[in-house]
């Protein structure tokens, strides 16, 4: 872990969405220097399934030392931004660290994205984090400090990124053109970086997205907070960078990163938008294009299904059936696949004691997987996560999305029987 060093200390950090997650990890990191943290936050009551209020994380950050002031605050709204902006600059003197962490995601594709959700990702994205900046630009240039951190990815431009969630990655490359072209509109004045982790990170969000089980392949909030941290420490002229958590801490001697893990040891989901890591990322994009099955809307169903390795699974899978299964997961699966032994297949974990076959389920799915039978019977053994067969291309998911993660984890526990 990155030791504190009291550089922040009296330095007024103005975060949005710091109630909880990262952007409460980067708060409590700063507190400790004794900083004075704006929390411009939109949760006032807590939420039933995300903990925190902007109340709650105040309390947090004066019991770590630092002073707090709790705004509430949507940053699609541009006089909420204004007023805290102003009541900020009025408690504290002025604004020398803008954090632009708030964010909204929708993991669907292009047909599955209602406007209402594209809007919502535009708006708090991209155009939350132009308008905080906007607002907060005149203070920061007074600042001795001056840094502007958007919680966003390096500008990767390989269609996958694009193919699965058009209108997130749209949404999120907003926030790193931002720093573009900031940082070189006010460089010597202002330093504005992106920061991105290299792998899952686990917050109240991710297991929403996710599903329990997830945290094992996530690393703490810690380490973003720490990258932040050492990037606050930086002078004005470091700027226009897209940095990687991980890579940061490097430079800055951290040798040990089992103790950023959930659970050291345990393989880490890579993060979005990053190529270096997955193998099979790299393998689909050196052979793009070269799974045409994928690009059917829908495989047509043979006839009538052909025994084999599908068959076999879905009949372990019968077996492996239990009622605490079917009460913990409450979801029907439809299964579109093309090759050998294809055609439509469900799993129907809502009916009492659940229920496997070939066709369409009685019920209509949750969620639609559409893949070739070979990565679904390497799914289904463990040799292909599923996480990482959507991630790369080979699966495609319409529907609920935590329902589609939840499956992972009860492939889990069938691996050992496949």
């Amino acid at each position: 872990m990155l030791p504190n060093t009291g550089k922040l200390a009296g330095c007024t950090v103005f975060i949005t969405g710091a109630s909880r997650g990262i952007g409460k990890a980067i708060a409590l990191k700063a507190a400790k220097d004794g900083a004075n943290i704006v929390i411009a936050a939109k949760t006032t009551q807590a939420h039933p399934k995300l903990p925190g209020t902007i109340y709650t994380a105040a309390e947090e950050i004066e019991a770590a030392g630092g002073k707090a002031l709790p705004c509430a605050v949507d940053v699609r709204d541009e006089q909420q931004i204004n007023n805290a902006v102003e009541k900020a600059v009025e408690q504290f003197g002025g604004i020398d660290i803008l954090v632009n962490n708030a964010s909204a995601i929708s993991l669907t594709n292009t047909l599955e994205t209602p406007m209402k959700r594209v809007d919502l990702m535009m708006n708090v994205n991209t155009r939350g984090t132009y308008l905080t900046s906007k607002a907060c630009i005149p203070y920061l240039k007074k600042s001795k400090i001056a840094h502007i951190l958007n919680l966003s990815p390096p500008l990767n431009l390989n269609p996958l990124w694009f193919k699965q969630h058009c209108a997130y990655t749209i949404a999120k490359y907003g926030m790193s053109m931002c720093v573009l072209g900031m940082a070189e509109e006010f460089k010597g004045e202002i330093a504005v970086n992106a920061l991105w982790p290299k792998t899952a990170i686990h917050t109240a969000a991710m297991d929403m997205l996710g599903g329990s089980g997830i945290e094992s392949q996530c690393r703490k909030v810690d380490i973003i907070a720490d990258a932040a941290y050492s990037i606050f420490k930086k002078p004005k002229s470091f700027t226009g960078n897209f940095i990687i958590d991980e890579n940061i801490l490097r430079e800055e001697g951290v040798k040990n990163f089992d103790v950023y893990a959930i659970k050291p040891g345990h393989p880490l989901l890579p993060d979005f938008f990053l190529d270096e890591h997955p193998d099979t990322i790299i393998k689909k994009v050196e052979s793009r294009g070269a799974v045409p099955e994928l690009k059917e809307e829908k495989p047509q169903p043979p006839p009538k299904p052909r025994s084999g390795a599908v068959e076999e699974t879905f009949r372990i899978v019968k077996d492996s059936l239990t009622d605490d299964v079917v009460k913990a997961t409450q979801a029907i699966y439809q299964f579109e696949l093309s090759g050998e032994d294809g055609g439509t297949w469900f799993l129907d974990l809502k009916s009492k004691g659940g229920n496997v076959g070939y066709g369409e389920p009685s019920h209509q799915a949750d969620v639609v997987m559409s893949m070739s039978t070979d990565d679904f019977i390497k799914m289904f053994s463990g040799k292909l996560k599923p996480t990482m067969a959507f991630m790369s291309g080979k699966l495609k998911i319409k529907g609920n999305m935590a329902l589609a993660i939840k499956l992972e984890k009860l492939m889990n526990q069938m691996n050992a029987r496949l």
